[in-house]
């Protein structure tokens, strides 16, 4: 009697023939005819190495595709030459879905885009995030690792903090790293061992400007390494750099412009700030310090509430404070201060100035009824390059305030004409100089004998 046969389902793969299974008992022969040639080290590391990058570029497709409508299915009606053709929908499709590869078979479980609700005229600005370890590139060093997820979920917040994190994480690269055989350690350190790490940096959230000026200092002083250096004398060079960089454009640099702005302060004045920001509050501890009586207004951000800290350290060294929890009221607040002190991110070519968000509207309030601002920032975060007209072009979106409804900007842009003047670690005219004259305190840095 002759046997029944059932056509396969659609989509199940084809049995093999007698002629596909290899005889019982004996081993499939290679190709060759030879026994299989044997991997070299360098060779399995290879194809390690590809099938961890297939993985990786498997389960970005499975990203890709989840988070796309799926087509709906379809009973083969349209599809040419295939086996069911007509058959609607049942066990068969089923089944057939059942045998698709997982990256469309099972939709993975994908965190949600933290981005998705950016208007597009907003897609062009940045945003921190938090890079898994397991995505960071090999050759990121576990000290900048450790940096790279504090600044992304901003325990090292402020643009000073961060530079000198970065920096101190640099010196441990550079303490760890040891020139290949054939290379040098002017040519090879820069490409193999700081990009990597500036890279993870600048993904876990985008470079503050001290961080750019000091990344690009350091890039020139390697670059300026005699190849024929012993590596153990170059690197104990970048160290010392590294060392003299923090100790004068960061602490040293705080020191100064302290003094000289606690010198603007004339007793029985009443100083005006906004938030909390570290040379205010090291200014007016100088001030009090050097014994001059002189009352506070904290007018406070709403979102970040750090005016909060800065009057209960101000009370304790018994400065009066008057705090105000946001903006408003801020027209007579202001018309009654003497001066306003204003904490700088970063100041550009043009002497507009990027500072925390809500800083423009406390800079125009003061203009608007003769009060004169004063603000105090590092020449590190000065930019002798760029300009900036408005605060959408050198910004970072708040990835805490994110939501369907609303989004935050983390700073605002001041144009040059509300500054009154700027505090610098340069004591030339009491360290007071007009916003315009930006270009001209870097070119003093760059050459002393500039007056």
């Amino acid at each position: 009697m002759a046997a029944e046969t059932h056509p396969a389902p659609a989509g199940t793969p084809a049995k093999p023939g007698p002629t596909a299974a290899p005889a019982a008992g004996k081993p499939s022969a290679p190709a060759t005819g030879g026994e299989p040639a044997k991997l070299t080290p360098a060779q399995l590391k290879a194809k390690a190495k590809a099938e961890k990058a297939a993985r990786r570029a498997q389960v970005k497709d499975a990203r890709t595709a989840a988070a796309q409508v799926p087509p709906p299915q379809h009973g083969g009606g349209d599809a040419k030459g295939a086996k069911g053709k007509g058959k609607p929908e049942g066990p068969q499709g089923q089944n057939k879905a059942a045998h698709r590869p997982s990256i469309t078979g099972s939709r993975p479980v994908i965190e949600k885009d933290v981005r998705s609700s950016i208007p597009d005229f907003f897609s062009h600005v940045p945003m921190a995030k938090r890079v898994p370890l397991s995505q960071a590139h090999k050759d990121v060093h576990p000290e900048v690792l450790s940096v790279g997820q504090q600044m992304s979920t901003f325990a090292v917040k402020d643009s000073i903090a961060r530079l000198e994190a970065t920096l101190r994480a640099f010196a441990k690269v550079i303490e760890d790293y040891e020139t290949p055989k054939g290379n040098s350690l002017s040519r090879h350190l820069v490409p193999h061992a700081l990009n990597p790490q500036i890279d993870y940096l600048t993904e876990c959230r985008p470079m503050c400007f001290a961080m750019g000026n000091a990344i690009r200092l350091l890039k020139a002083k390697i670059n300026n390494i005699d190849i024929n250096d012993p590596e153990d004398e170059a690197k104990e060079g970048l160290l010392e750099w590294i060392d003299t960089v923090i100790n004068e454009r960061i602490k040293l640099a705080e020191f100064v412009i302290a003094r000289n702005a606690a010198q603007l302060i004339n007793d029985g004045a009443t100083i005006l700030t906004y938030g909390r920001h570290r040379l205010v509050e090291k200014t007016f501890l100088k001030a009090k310090e050097n014994g001059k009586s002189f009352n506070v207004t904290i007018i406070d951000d709403p979102f970040e509430g750090g005016g909060q800290d800065l009057a209960k350290i101000l009370r304790e060294a018994g400065i009066p404070v008057l705090y105000s929890p946001n903006l408003g009221g801020l027209r007579p607040k202001v018309a009654a201060a003497s001066n306003v002190f204003l904490g700088g991110e970063a100041i550009f070519a043009n002497g507009s100035l990027n500072a925390a968000s809500g800083t423009a509207d406390v800079a125009m309030t003061a203009q608007n009824a003769g009060v004169k601002v004063i603000v105090l920032c590092e020449t590190i975060n000065f930019d002798r390059e760029r300009v900036s007209v408005d605060a959408l072009t050198y910004n970072e979106i708040d990835p805490e305030r994110n939501t369907a409804e609303s989004f935050r900007l983390l700073y605002d842009n001041t144009q040059d004409r509300y500054i009154a003047g700027v505090v610098t670690e340069f004591e030339s005219g009491g360290g007071n100089s007009p916003a315009q004259a930006i270009l001209a305190l870097l070119r003093k840095q760059e050459d002393p004998l500039i007056a």
